[in-house]
């Protein structure tokens, strides 16, 4: 292992400032949650089911946003691409506190359809800042802040809304995510390469010819592909022949890493549940912070392990250990029983999404790769979205250790699955 890697990263001055701004960046929206939570029960008295519903519309717009919002990096650049976010974060989340629960939900799908790409901006960008094992130290020191990230703002928002400030607090997310994707702006890190730049460059005119075309009605586009003069020795590939260009960096292998960030999420946001079940069943809700500490501490440790490495480790053995690990947390029957088992599948949570996300910037070319940041964040959003109501099933059928051990045992089950089709795809390409 080599730790100075650390050092030599944070001494470049573009990736310390990325991972700076992208950590403040993060805190309003990781204090939203909760803070949408418990304005919908204390301030609007609508239930936790009401409050589920609404976290449920936010994460489809999130999920349903990402790969748009990442190919709009990829094709019109950072700055005109974080324009609509940047006016919808402060427009939107200064509304919401001030409506009805039927017109909050429209608010909240458009608000996460539209939310800051801080995640994938972050990551596109170290993709290009950091390369070899400084790039695997760079995912790692992401996942890390992260982590952080999610110790302050969640405890930040309970604070604030406990203390009957949701419309204050739901304010000031908007406000201040807003101001932090003018900063991203202004600082506009680099999202490709100077030789990809170049390239653009040469292409700008034929781009812009494209454009016209691909603004016109859907139906009108294949007939476009027609409208090459005559005796042309060139014709356009037509829509369907786009549609499978546009689509060829999604290869089987990186299919399979979005599948990991789902099952990923799905492992995450279920424990997460569990834990707070397992507590509030036995009336120890005042003792939640102490299991999420030593469950974050560990994924923060299990970064700065993996980071210091100098040979990546496969994201899909990386989730079948924490999934496995996440089984006996259901077993624990006291505070701290929980809270020490859950330390070891902790150590591998950061690993996990810094070992995804690298192989997702060493598999997908530049071009492509804002586009495929923002589906590799669909996947883990929709995984986030699965967790929690397959551990809530669980839980309400066989009480809180079914949630840790449904979703590890699911988590296991798509690593098996996915080690079997690499496994069958590689004797095939052997045969070949």
């Amino acid at each position: 292992m080599n730790f100075a890697l650390y050092r030599e990263l944070l001494a470049v001055r573009p990736i310390r400032r990325l991972l700076l701004v992208g950590m403040v960046a993060r805190i309003p929206h990781s204090a939203a949650g909760v803070l949408l939570t418990l304005h919908i029960v204390l301030t609007l008295k609508q239930g936790y089911a009401a409050a589920g519903a609404a976290a449920a519309v936010m994460t489809i717009g999130i999920a349903v946003g990402a790969p748009w919002r990442g190919r709009r990096v990829d094709t019109v650049g950072l700055r005109t691409a974080l324009i609509p976010s940047v006016i919808s974060e402060a427009v939107i989340w200064s509304v919401v506190p001030h409506v009805s629960y039927q017109w909050l939900l429209p608010l909240v799908f458009v608000g996460g359809l539209l939310t800051l790409p801080i995640f994938s901006v972050v990551r596109q960008s170290l993709g290009v800042l950091a390369d070899g094992d400084q790039r695997r130290t760079a995912f790692a020191l992401d996942a890390i802040t992260t982590e952080v990230v999610f110790m302050i703002g969640p405890a930040a928002g309970a604070i604030v809304a406990t203390s009957g400030f949701t419309v204050l607090g739901l304010t000031i997310v908007g406000v201040s995510t807003s101001l932090a994707g003018l900063f991203l702006m202004w600082f506009n890190p680099p999202t490709r390469s100077p030789a990809q730049d170049e390239e653009r460059s040469v292409d700008e005119r034929h781009a812009a010819e494209a454009a016209v075309v691909s603004a016109a009605p859907a139906h009108l586009q294949e007939a476009a592909a027609e409208l090459v003069p005559a005796g042309a020795t060139h014709r356009g590939p037509g829509l369907r022949g786009k549609v499978a260009h546009n689509f060829a960096w999604f290869t089987a292998t990186v299919a399979a890493v979005f599948a990991v960030a789902a099952g990923a999420g799905m492992v995450l946001s279920g424990t997460d549940v569990g834990i707070v079940a397992a507590l509030e069943t036995g009336g120890r809700q005042a003792e939640i912070g102490i299991v999420f500490l030593f469950w974050c501490a560990a994924s923060v440790v299990g970064g700065l392990i993996y980071g210091a490495m100098h040979r990546p480790v496969s994201p899909i053995l990386l989730l079948l250990g924490m999934a496995a690990l996440t089984i006996p947390m259901g077993f624990a029957n006291d505070t701290w029983a929980l809270a020490f088992t859950a330390i070891l599948p902790g150590l591998l949570c950061a690993p996990v999404l810094s070992s995804a996300s690298e192989k997702v910037a060493d598999l997908v070319a530049e071009e492509r790769r804002g586009e495929a940041m923002g589906w590799y964040g669909s996947a883990l959003t929709g995984g986030v979205a699965l967790g929690a109501p397959l551990a809530g099933v669980f839980i309400d059928g066989t009480g809180p250790s079914g949630g840790f051990v449904s979703v590890g045992v699911a988590g296991v089950v798509l690593c098996f699955a996915g080690l079997i089709l690499q496994q069958r795809r590689r004797g095939k390409i052997g045969a070949q």
